[in-house]
């Protein structure tokens, strides 16, 4: 497991949520990390934070969906061992982008890189206005994560696809507690590893920003 250097805390697990522009990902992390829906503005190349799970540190990075920063996008999926594929439940169309321009984006993530198929903004949707439904996302969700769950018939158990609330906090939580569990399961965790909540958003100058991409054999 990777240890503080010099009051800094380094990645155990890196994380990186991808999806078209205005979809919600920054709010969807948000509510994650404070418990509350907070408005957010687009984001421009990429922010992260970093979570506690347990002994371990996830550095979680929400990126900018425009396809201008494309390029910007691939640099910092590098390394990632886990994915959120984020869509507009009710916009046919950013489910599916998700194929045709962010799949080709995570071949420069970890090998057996976990990928979740993440919907947002349930709460505005309505019989009416749903254009993907919750079936389409777990049947991708299950062919793009064929691999792992070949290899481990536990993952094949899991949900691997969510339909959430950024607003109401509608699956936020269960979405990161099982792609956490999945790659760094609590039940495996060094013992005498000193465990703690708290959350440290490293929203610094990037001079200072914590080192990502050190794995304590997450995901494999």
């Amino acid at each position: 497991m990777a240890a503080s250097t010099g009051g800094k805390k380094k990645a155990d697990m890196k994380v990186v949520i991808m999806g078209d522009f205005a979809i919600g990902k920054t709010a969807l992390l948000q509510r994650y990390i404070s418990g509350a829906f907070q408005d957010t503005t687009s984001t421009i190349g990429a922010s992260f934070m970093l979570k506690q799970w347990g002994p371990y540190n996830i550095a979680i990075w929400d990126t900018a969906g425009n396809e201008r920063y494309s390029g910007l996008t691939t640099f910092y999926v590098r390394g990632a061992s886990a994915a959120i594929l984020a869509y507009d439940i009710s916009d046919r169309r950013t489910f599916d982008i998700l194929q045709e321009r962010f799949l080709p984006i995570l071949d420069g993530a970890e090998d057996n890189c976990l990928i979740t198929v993440v919907g947002t903004k349930l709460d505005l949707v309505t019989e009416e206005t749903r254009q993907v439904k919750p079936e389409e996302a777990e049947s991708l969700a299950r062919e793009l994560n064929s691999a792992r769950i070949e290899k481990d018939r536990t993952v094949g158990e899991k949900k691997l696809s969510f339909e959430t609330s950024a607003k109401t906090g509608h699956s936020v939580e269960e979405l990161f507690n099982v792609m956490f569990g999945i790659c760094l399961p609590l039940d495996k965790a060094p013992k005498t590893a000193k465990r703690k909540t708290s959350t440290v958003d490293l929203d610094a100058p990037p001079s200072s920003r914590v080192p990502v991409g050190e794995k304590a054999g997450c995901c494999n």
